[in-house]
């Protein structure tokens, strides 16, 4: 009976729970654009246009092709996104040198470090996350033709994320749950750095005073996630198409260089900014979503003091 009470008492608890409100909002709020965003990355020749795979996703598999996989990522992400906003609280107060009492927030030196560290760590969780809705996004029906709209011409069906797990370690073990660690390492961590930063800068340059004080309000939040979430997926987008492809089809590369070369080379570096137009959309509707559960769960959940509960 008191563990909720003293749970929420703590900086931990309220991360932990802040987190889980805003994480949640992002995945069910840009999830459909997500699926469109996979499955042009991984489409071969041109690629199709993101309405053009929205439609045919649609009538071919029905609407709720597009939430495919949002299991994995719904499970995960409460704990995800308590370690990332937790991580990145303690690391950017570390880095913070400019930071001189506990009220003051860090420095966007200290910022910028918090979230590089944060992208780094994080990707212990998210890699096997990201491996097992990847491959549910790219996952087409049987019926179908050959073709399927980004995923390499597979038809290989799997019944959940459970199941997917289960035959990824019966044909690749351990080592392959975790295929693309290297390649979401060196995404997330410069990226993250670019996120945070960007959202502590947008939000302070709209609402002087609100790093300090937390009295921004809901369009602050709303736009300066937004443009965080912008900001991160531009800056690290050609690796996102290189962990898309690697995750999405192991029997076609080796590597992450080798990956590289043989897209590049067949169809030319326009491959790499595959699908940033539906990215950059979905980046600031979701970023949007998740800085403003995520600040306005903080503070709703902040107790006066103990008697409140």
């Amino acid at each position: 009976m008191e563990f909720w009470p003293e749970f929420l008492a703590s900086s931990w608890g309220r991360e932990f729970v802040a987190g889980g409100f805003g994480g949640t909002a992002g995945v069910m709020a840009g999830y459909p654009l997500d699926t469109v965003r996979i499955r042009q990355q991984n489409s071969t020749g041109g690629g199709a246009a993101a309405y053009q795979i929205l439609r045919r996703v649609v009538a071919t598999e029905g609407p709720f092709a597009l939430y495919r996989g949002m299991a994995a990522p719904i499970a995960s992400v409460t704990f995800q996104n308590a370690i990332a906003f937790q991580t990145y609280a303690i690391l950017s107060r570390a880095f913070g040198t400019n930071a001189t009492s506990s009220n003051d927030p860090p420095s966007y030196k200290g910022v910028a470090l918090g979230g590089f560290g944060t992208g780094a760590i994080q990707t212990l969780l998210l890699c096997p996350v990201e491996l097992i809705k990847i491959r549910l996004q790219l996952q087409t029906k049987p019926i179908t033709t050959n073709q399927s709209y980004g995923s390499g011409g597979g038809t290989t069906t799997h019944k959940g994320p459970l199941d997917v797990a289960r035959s990824i370690f019966r044909s690749e073990g351990l080592r392959g749950i975790y295929r693309g660690l290297g390649i979401t390492v060196l995404r997330d961590a410069p990226a993250h750095a670019v996120y945070f930063w960007t959202y502590e800068y947008t939000r302070e340059s709209l609402h002087p005073g609100c790093r300090k004080n937390g009295q921004e309000s809901f369009r602050t939040m709303l736009l300066a996630g937004g443009l965080a979430g912008v900001a991160s997926w531009i800056c690290c987008y050609p690796l996102d198409v290189v962990k898309t492809r690697i995750q999405g089809r192991s029997d076609l590369y080796t590597g992450i260089v080798d990956c590289f070369r043989r897209s590049v080379r067949e169809e030319g570096y326009n491959v790499l900014w595959r699908g940033l137009g539906t990215a950059v959309m979905r980046a600031f509707i979701v970023n949007g979503a998740i800085f403003t559960a995520y600040e306005t769960a903080l503070r709703c959940i902040v107790p006066n003091n103990k008697d409140d509960f």
